[in-house]
């Protein structure tokens, strides 16, 4: 969109693995120093920025922008802040459906949060669904919030019987998505991830709208913002394709033979 880093556009990275009363204060010094635009990626930095500032144009990027109460309405965004809705809430059950047919004979299922989620209503009706579906499956909840947690969490789950994971949209899980892969792996565990990348990252399963794709369009609506564009002009973006994607190199690490009719209507197979 015509900016160059270094010529007419600097970037400052902010906030990455600060606690969230320890974020507040972090998004008040950027706001004091007069920035053009804030990007904030996740339920807790759009509302620390929101909370600093009613004047600097927001962006953000998270979940359910509404449902999170960051704007009205997805047509008429209002106020200082737009941005994108990644339809995680939704795609979180679609993704549960998904992992319980490629793990017919699993009973025990886990979820897998960060500790900053604001996630009991919406792990209640992931749980409420699988049980009114399959009766014979107990969801249960994982909660981390750093790479150490992330490990942690997932071993005791795995000694404690679970068979699968269901890996929800969590910006801490994707800035430590490195560990989560490597934990899974090592300790044999079936998940299903949010973003298709991740399946080719060793993932047995994902499902959803590609990140690149989502963050490219992040940045074209920051683009916008930064050409005039009001944010209570912009309407909210979701994203519109969505892949399945299936890895069956990690299916035979895991001797798991996945049902022919999910390996058929796969976007992409990774062999």
């Amino acid at each position: 969109m015509g900016f160059i880093e270094g010529r007419n556009l600097t970037f400052d990275l902010v906030g990455v693995g600060l606690a969230e009363n320890q974020l507040v204060d972090a998004v008040k010094k950027v706001v004091a120093a007069g920035p053009d635009l804030l990007l904030a990626g996740g339920p807790s930095f759009i509302k620390a920025a929101k909370a600093a500032t009613g004047a600097i144009p927001i962006v953000g990027f998270s979940n359910d922008m509404v449902g999170e109460g960051h704007v009205t309405s997805l047509a008429r965004p209002g106020g200082n802040v737009t941005g994108i809705s990644i339809l995680s809430t939704e795609l979180d059950g679609k993704r549960q459906e998904i992992l319980i047919e490629a793990m017919p004979k699993a009973r025990r299922i886990a979820v897998l949060a960060d500790l900053g989620a604001e996630i009991p209503a919406h792990y209640e009706i992931l749980k409420a669904a699988a049980q009114a579906r399959w009766s014979t499956v107990e969801l249960s909840l994982l909660r981390a919030d750093n790479p150490q947690q992330i490990e942690a969490v997932l071993k005791q789950a795995k000694e404690q019987g679970i068979e699968a994971v269901n890996v929800l949209s969590s910006p801490v899980l994707f800035a430590n998505r490195q560990v989560l892969f490597a934990t899974l792996r090592s300790l044999r565990l079936p998940a299903i991830y949010q973003w298709p990348e991740g399946a080719s990252d060793g993932v047995l399963l994902a499902y959803g709208p590609g990140y690149a794709d989502a963050f490219r369009l992040w940045g074209q609506m920051a683009g916008k913002v930064l050409r005039g564009a009001k944010p209570s002009d912009l309407p909210i973006q979701q994203p519109t394709a969505f892949r399945l994607v299936v890895n069956l190199k990690t299916a035979r690490e895991l001797n798991i033979t996945l049902p022919s009719r999910l390996v058929e209507r796969a976007d992409e197979v990774v062999e």
